[in-house]
């Protein structure tokens, strides 16, 4: 295979609050890069994360404490040729992703696991790979590149 047409495969997981189902480590098993959005709600969860690929996350509303606190409120990724841009709630975006050349805005927060394009600019939000909320599903999300195009799946962990 074409190592320039190779697919890059970078894992997408938010709101685990405090819990690492056995599933998401599978499904983000073999990862280039993890991508956390958020409410991890403790350490362990991303040094496990980490055993898999190297991990970008940021602090959520729900991460407190001296471990959380070197977590950036936002930050942006470069990986694959593309800007990936992470906020846990999309309300607290300070950037104008289009403006600033950001191909892929990652959120959490509202745990509904979605994809939509904005603008030319692709929002992911995982869902939620944590507890279960109201009747929202258990997921988490993949970001393909290829030839310096990013599309997204989103994946149900748990029925």
């Amino acid at each position: 295979m074409n190592p320039a047409r190779a697919t890059v495969r970078i894992g997408l997981i938010s709101d685990t609050h405090n819990l690492l189902r056995p599933e998401a480590l599978e499904w983000l098993a073999g990862c280039e890069a993890i991508v956390h959005a958020g409410d991890v709600c403790a350490p362990h969860v991303l040094q496990a994360l980490t055993s898999i690929a190297p991990v970008t996350a940021v602090r959520g509303n729900n991460d407190v404490g001296s471990w959380a606190d070197v977590l950036p409120g936002e930050t942006t990724l470069a990986v694959a040729g593309i800007a990936i841009h992470i906020v846990h709630d999309l309300a607290d975006l300070s950037v104008d992703p289009r403006a600033e050349g950001i191909d892929v805005v990652v959120t959490g927060h509202s745990h509904k696991p979605c994809v939509e394009m904005h603008d030319g600019v692709l929002f992911v939000n995982p869902g939620s790979a944590g507890p279960r909320r109201f009747k929202l599903p258990i997921s988490a999300g993949m970001l393909l590149v290829e030839s310096g195009r990013p599309r997204a799946e989103l994946r149900t962990l748990v029925g």
